[in-house]
């Protein structure tokens, strides 16, 4: 036994015999030559001066484009004391002009500057606080361009924008930047929240309220709305598509049709053990605090203290979620609600009512 582990150590360190000579092996007389190929060229040089002309031009030719449409509004307010400027852009022939909510808030007439110095007076025909835009229409024919809207959902983060306004009354006043962010939410004045909003860092001053913010293309791809006071790379702007929604229903409606169920409520967290009982996932519910007698809830037999848990197939974790499932689109429609009551769940058929106007 000794002596066979003996010749096996033997025949390892024995040398083998080298293969890849013999695979390898050419004759003595063979010549390579190795052929480098010709380089790729290199890229053409692009100066910095043409990289600011191409950028220069992209501004200039949407803000010639768009320029024009865009008008300086001063509210006639019945406190001469108090003055207020916003700025506003044309929408739609005859006159039809978009700009901010809270641009037009105490007031019914409006004095409207044009780019050429023109002033013509304006009233307001639609208002919508939930997303900060209105809608203004000018007494004086007036041919005015129109902007065109564009499709916001194709923005892209970094992408060049241009801000289009009357800061601090000064017209046709040109700021741009990038857009910063997308999808943005903030509060409105009734605290609801204004979604899908445009973050930029191009300059937003007072007055610019309801200025365009224009792509590259001179599309306009949102509404100037808001600025983080004390920081001026945060500012705000609706979508365009959000915009076009709220043109339409005003136009139609004289208001954005919403729903309601008639209740007051409140955010509130579902106890660990409640949620364990009723196998529910979701950490916080809405507590209906009053059903207004006779309103689509109470109907329904909604009462103080339940806990509303969904809508149709729509968790409801705070009220932000009940108002977006309470949209036109369920107005006077059957829609299951499951709630919440004395530790079961149960389910009760809601139909919502259109939500009245200021309501």
């Amino acid at each position: 036994m000794k002596a066979r582990k003996y010749e096996l150590f033997a025949r390892a360190r024995r040398p083998r015999p080298s293969r890849a000579r013999e695979i390898l092996a050419w004759p003595a007389e063979v010549q390579f030559v190795f052929d480098a190929g010709t380089p790729p060229p290199a890229p053409p040089r692009i100066d910095d001066g043409d990289l600011l002309d191409a950028y220069s031009n992209a501004v200039v030719r949407a803000v010639e484009t768009v320029g024009p449409s865009v008008l300086r509004i001063h509210p006639m307010l019945d406190d001469a004391n108090v003055q207020g400027v916003g700025s506003g852009f044309v929408v739609a022939e005859g006159g039809v002009v978009l700009t901010n909510s809270h641009v037009v808030r105490g007031a019914r007439r409006f004095v409207v500057v044009t780019a050429e110095g023109r002033s013509l007076t304006a009233r307001c025909i639609g208002d919508d606080p939930d997303t900060d835009l209105a809608l203004l229409k000018i007494d004086q024919p007036a041919d005015l361009p129109v902007a065109r809207l564009g499709n916001s959902k194709a923005l892209r983060r970094g992408q060049l924008v241009i801000a289009i306004g009357a800061p601090l009354g000064f017209e046709a006043t040109v700021t741009t930047g990038v857009v910063s962010a997308l999808g943005r939410s903030l509060r409105g004045e009734r605290g609801r929240l204004i979604e899908d909003l445009i973050q930029t860092d191009a300059a937003l001053n007072p007055g610019n309220s309801g200025g365009p913010l224009v792509a590259s293309n001179a599309e306009v791809v949102g509404v100037a709305t808001a600025v983080i006071a004390g920081y001026p790379g945060l500012c705000f702007a609706v979508a365009a598509n959000t915009a076009r929604f709220v043109i339409g229903e005003l136009l139609a409606h004289g208001q954005v049709r919403r729903a309601s169920i008639g209740v007051v409520a409140q955010q509130a967290p579902v106890p660990p053990l409640l949620a364990r009982s009723t196998g529910l996932a979701q950490a916080y519910a809405v507590f209906v605090a009053q059903a207004d007698p006779g309103g689509p809830a109470a109907r329904a037999g909604v009462r103080a203290g339940d806990l509303l848990t969904a809508a149709g197939e729509r968790p409801l974790t705070g009220l932000d979620d009940l108002l977006r499932a309470l949209d036109h689109a369920c107005i006077d429609v059957p829609t299951p609600f499951t709630l919440i009551r004395e530790g079961r769940l149960m389910t009760a058929t809601i139909t919502p009512r259109l939500r009245r106007k200021g309501g």
